[in-house]
């Protein structure tokens, strides 16, 4: 195997494996809401994975970012370090996992939308009709009867997706120069010092009460969703090209569904189902006239 190859097939490997991590997210953000403040939980996982990301930088020794990418580092603080994990767990308290997982079908397209913004990208017309096809799609989901129960949560959910599409896109473009896995540590230990400071303000005053369950999806949700899924997600697309293997993206809201009924015994609705491949297909069209 030569080594344009053997570089494809890693990318999409390691793509795959960024994919199935990040798909476990939202089930986990669920249980740990259970038991822990979202506050408190979006606070202590950036905490514990800043934490190890300041090891890790340290460890193998990384150059400080200068001080022009700063601005860009704290755009992808605020998107995937605070915005996503914040809204998303604000979201969980009024919808099931099941339910907000049909909104990661737009994660894609939202990251290219912030991705011609931010990067100067110009993609052909038949993008954007794909795009507000699946826009469509969602919002029709949303008014069914689950909106009517918690306009909230699928608002929330909503927010959720458009400051991640813009922590991604932000990540992506300068991860050309410090590379994948030391933008999402960079951008941890940016934001270390407050999340340790509400980590301590919003802690719950017992422990006591807090399930095995909630404890493990802490741990997910800060090592794996926060850090490790970043750490193969990113060096996936630098292997494998980021239009090739971005195409895996496609595959969690899959995955995230099948989670979410076989650990949380949640329902799955035909209708999630139908609105989530339709909106996969919407993401497909959209991406093959990027």
């Amino acid at each position: 195997m030569d080594k344009t190859a053997s570089g494809w097939f890693n990318g999409w490997g390691n793509g795959f494996l960024g994919v199935l991590i990040f798909s476990g997210s939202l089930p986990a953000t669920r249980v740990a809401v259970m038991d822990f403040s979202p506050v408190f939980l979006t606070a202590a996982r950036a905490s514990i994975a800043g934490l190890l990301g300041l090891v890790l930088l340290i460890g193998f020794g990384e150059k400080r970012p200068v001080r022009g990418d700063l601005v860009s580092l704290a755009v992808v603080s605020l998107g995937v370090v605070v915005g996503f994990p914040l809204l998303t767990a604000l979201a969980l308290e009024h919808i099931t996992s099941a339910h907000s997982i049909v909104f990661i079908g737009l994660l894609p397209l939202s990251t290219a939308v912030f991705g011609a913004i931010r990067g100067g990208e110009r993609p052909r017309p038949a993008f954007w009709l794909f795009s507000c096809l699946g826009s469509v799609l969602v919002a029709g989901f949303a008014l069914m009867r689950d909106f009517l129960a918690s306009p909230a949560g699928d608002l929330l959910m909503l927010a959720a997706i458009i400051v991640c599409g813009l922590g991604y896109a932000e990540g992506a473009k300068l991860s050309r120069r410090l590379g994948g896995w030391q933008v999402i540590s960079w951008a941890l230990v940016l934001s270390l010092p407050v999340m340790l400071v509400i980590s301590a303000v919003s802690m719950p005053p017992s422990f006591a009460r807090v399930a095995q369950p909630a404890w493990i999806s802490l741990i997910y949700v800060s090592l794996f969703s926060m850090l490790v899924g970043f750490v193969f997600w990113y060096r996936g697309l630098a292997q494998g090209g980021i239009a090739a293997v971005g195409q895996l993206q496609l595959l969690q809201p899959f995955f995230g569904l099948v989670l979410a009924a076989a650990l949380l015994h949640e329902p799955v609705s035909a209708a999630m189902v139908a609105v989530t491949l339709a909106v996969v297909a919407c993401v497909a069209g959209a991406k093959r006239f990027a």
